[in-house]
């Protein structure tokens, strides 16, 4: 039989896929039997097949023109995108995220690093200038810094949202650099270094605020860095956690090789990344529009207390683990998962 007789007998099956392609356009295939579905599959190949033959023996244009219509029709209801779910979505960022930070050992290791060393370093700062001088970036440093706070923030509720957008975006960069440094250091340096970073920023800063809180700037400084601090704080924790797990995949591969450890790795740490991503963005706004602001004090420490619990609500309240099955999710062995599903 001629190939042309062939594709000639397969009109029918043709003009059968034509009609379910009509069908199923109106239609969740949730909602189809699943008969209808196989056979629209099976007449889907057939076609594709077709396809191959007509474009082989060079038969009519408008007969390939035609066949190539109809697979690409089929082919998109078969295979169609994926769309937003805003019950998954909520699923995910409410529960499956939170419990995974709350598991995650890295983090719990980077945030007794740093809070741990911060607070020993305030203290020592206190009790000896020659420390504050040494962890803080040297004595023309700390003269900056009292400089810096000599007067109280000068802007006014009447600040213009220019002036404030232009200085969110120096925060953006510089808590962005922040972040990258104390991530990639993990990643690079086999996880030891996200652990350095977040010696040396804890070291640096606990000395700065220890330093600080003896001087007579002392009160400008803190009433400007209440608001933003638990969002800035806690997402370099965040970014260094998820740089030691990147760079402790590369070490400790659990019989993987070492890409697809660092890929695995990859998939656990984005929750964890993402979150300080967000935070490094929050923190900027609030420096930029209520950290400079000419407010009392009790204000910003209203705002940083209402960050403070927001986090505390969403890394423990919601993330702790509820059962076995969130137990083992925030254990490290589960995986991003998408929040989005078929139509």
């Amino acid at each position: 039989m001629k190939v042309a007789e062939l594709l000639a007998e397969r009109h029918k099956n043709w003009a059968e896929l034509q009609s379910l392609c009509a069908y199923m356009g109106g239609r969740s295939k949730r909602r189809m039997h699943a008969d209808t579905i196989v056979r629209f599959a099976a007449l889907y190949r057939a076609a594709c097949a077709d396809l191959a033959l007509a474009d082989a023996y060079q038969l009519p244009s408008n007969t390939v023109a035609f066949l190539h219509q109809l697979v690409a029709q089929a082919h998109n209801l078969l295979y169609r995108s994926r769309t937003f779910a805003l019950k998954e979505w909520v699923r995910e960022l409410l529960f499956r995220v939170p419990q995974r930070i709350f598991g995650d050992r890295f983090l719990w290791i980077a945030a007794l690093l740093f809070f741990g060393l911060f607070g020993v370093s305030f203290v020592l700062a206190r009790q000896s200038g020659e420390f504050a001088e040494l962890k803080a970036g040297g004595k023309d440093n700390l003269t900056a810094m009292r400089d810096a706070f000599r007067e109280a923030p000068e802007y006014g509720l009447e600040r213009t949202a220019v002036e404030g957008s232009m200085m969110g975006g120096f925060y953006v960069w510089n808590n962005t650099g922040i972040g990258l440094r104390c991530f990639a250091f993990g990643m690079l340096l086999f996880g030891f270094g996200g652990m350095f970073e977040i010696v040396v920023n804890a070291v640096h800063l606990g000395a700065s605020f220890g330093y600080m809180s003896l001087q007579p700037e002392g009160g400008n400084f803190f009433t400007f860095v209440t608001a933003h601090g638990p969002f800035e704080l806690t997402a370099i924790v965040l970014s260094a956690a998820a740089g030691m797990r990147m760079g402790f995949a590369l070490v400790d591969t659990h019989g993987l090789s070492r890409g697809a450890s660092l890929r695995k790795a990859g998939r656990e740490a984005m929750p964890t990344m993402g979150l300080a991503i967000v935070l490094f963005l929050g923190a900027a706004v609030l420096e930029a529009f209520v950290s400079r602001l000419f407010i009392p004090s009790w204000g910003k420490a209203t705002v940083s207390a209402i960050c403070a619990g927001l986090l505390f609500f969403y890394l423990v309240v919601l993330g702790m683990p509820r059962d076995r099955g969130a137990a083992a999710a925030q254990a490290g062995d589960g995986t991003w998962e998408s929040a989005v599903k078929a139509d």
